[in-house]
């Protein structure tokens, strides 16, 4: 009992309160900027923490993710311009819904799912972080490979009423994936001789010009099209919301539970939680057809299992040193820096500092209601601008937010190239989304397929001979083949 009052003293420390009230506006702001992701905005506030006593230190960093995944849902449902890749899987959506007057509907849904998504993660986080850490180390490739497929064939369910143009915008994803050398063998592809092209295509420049720089396009050749739709405004963005919590309950806890379990394995994160949840909500939703118009089912799930990610990345984080995402990569390296040495004997030596992270998790989460409110009330204005005013300042937005990943001009030019090619697909009705999710997971599906093979000497059959890859390659294949049982009962 000690230990925890301990804890509760550490963290509501008016000086730690302050850090985490500056980490919070921080992380809302990099959040709400298209390109500027959550890890990024964690790796910005490493050099801050080498001045704080630990539990400031990783307080702010749990902070500032926990709004940067929210904030990203903003650009997302106003403008269709995801803040962060996570955001990405029901950008679509969530602006579909804001073209027909429900803005404040999404934006309010995005919010109070999130907190509810990030408090189960925590939750969950604080009492089962042990066991949870043990399931997730007995992932190898094997597990691996059936779950990126799973997640591929979510691309599918992704495509509103147009699956064969999902499965070709996936393909198209899964060859941009194959560029450069960073593959089981190293070789070159595809880079014809370009050495910026030796890395591979990054995933944030790609997005940026498909979904924001396409929009761009879109409005320069027909002007006069969207203004209209965008003059509303943005009221009371907690109305509804019980009745949605209470409708949606079953989803909720669904993509809550799947944004935990994915969180917690090794190299998996929010990003590929969110597009899973996603694509689960529209499988299994009693009302398919409306996705892709404007549904907020598929951003309540998707929302939810994102914002729970983030607290089951620490899992492993915090049991083993291993890194659940990108963003835990970083903040290991600050727990080791301030003595609290990830492992089982972090909670022996360091128990009141554990306890405080668990506290930060909650407190950040709670404060999201609150600030992201002001976030939003803040945001509406930008429905009220001129859309020929407003459509360069996202262009200059997205130019900084390309260039910044690695300071790279050529970066602008993909930005820009994969701009056009994102207005070529929709205006031939080929859904954007499949080929980003393609790309994201394009690589490590790869990876696993060839080291699985590797270790098995060629031998196809080790795909299942393990209990858990077995479970997940026959989940995988009911997915596959249970639209046609559905077409042979009717």
């Amino acid at each position: 009992m000690a230990p925890v009052l301990e804890a509760f003293r550490l963290v509501f420390d008016p000086a730690v309160l302050g850090v985490v009230l500056v980490a919070a506006l921080f992380g809302l702001f990099v959040g709400a900027v298209p390109g500027l992701t959550a890890t990024m905005a964690t790796a910005l506030l490493v050099p801050v923490t080498f001045v704080l006593p630990p539990v400031p230190a990783i307080a702010c960093m749990v902070t500032a993710t926990a709004m940067a995944i929210f904030a990203g849902d903003i650009p997302g449902a106003l403008l269709r311009i995801p803040g962060t890749p996570a955001s990405a899987a029901y950008c679509d959506e969530a602006h579909a819904l804001t073209r027909r007057g429900q803005a404040e509907l999404v934006l309010g849904a995005g919010l109070v799912f999130s907190v509810v998504g990030g408090l189960f993660g925590t939750a969950v986080l604080v009492t089962t972080a042990p066991l949870l850490a043990e399931v997730a180390l007995q992932f190898s490739s094997f597990e691996y490979f059936w779950l990126v497929l799973l997640g591929l064939t979510c691309a599918v369910f992704i495509a509103p009423g147009r699956p064969l143009k999902g499965v070709v915008s996936l393909l198209l994803g899964l060859l941009l994936s194959t560029v450069g050398f960073e593959n089981p063998a190293a070789h070159p592809r595809f880079t014809f001789g370009s050495e910026q092209l030796m890395s591979g295509l990054q995933l944030t420049p790609v997005m940026i010009g498909m979904f924001a720089v396409s929009e761009v396009i879109r409005y320069a050749l027909s002007p006069g099209g969207p203004v209209g739709e965008f003059r509303q405004g943005i009221g009371r963005v907690f109305r509804g919301q019980g009745a949605l919590l209470w409708q949606y309950r079953w989803p909720t806890l669904r993509g809550s539970v799947l944004g935990t379990a994915i969180g917690a394995l090794p190299g998996a994160g929010a990003d590929i939680a969110a597009w899973i949840a996603y694509g689960v909500s529209k499988r299994f939703s009693r009302t398919p057809e409306k996705f892709g118009t404007g549904h907020v089912e598929g951003v309540i799930e998707a929302g939810a299992a994102n914002n729970s990610a983030l607290a089951g990345a620490w899992i492993p984080a915090l049991v083993f040193g291993i890194p659940g995402d990108s963003i835990t990569a970083i903040v290991i390296g600050v727990l080791y820096m301030k003595g609290m040495n990830p492992g089982p004997t972090l909670f022996i030596e360091n128990p009141q500092n554990i306890y405080a992270v668990f506290i930060v998790f909650v407190l950040a989460n709670l404060l999201l209601l609150p600030l992201g409110w002001v976030a939003i009330k803040a945001a509406k204005n930008v429905l009220h601008v001129p859309r020929a005013v407003l459509m360069p300042v996202i262009l200059l937005f997205c130019v900084v937010g390309a260039f910044a990943i690695n300071n790279s001009v050529f970066d602008i030019g993909v930005m820009l190239a994969f701009g056009v090619l994102g207005w070529l697909m929709e205006s031939n009705r080929f859904p954007i989304a499949p080929a980003i999710l393609g790309l994201v997971l394009g690589g490590m599906l790869e990876q696993n397929f060839v080291t699985s093979l590797l270790k098995a000497d060629g031998n196809p059959m080790a795909f299942c001979n393990r209990p858990i890859a077995g479970i997940l390659g026959l989940v995988t294949l009911l997915v596959w083949v249970s639209p046609l049982l559905r077409r042979r009962r009717i």
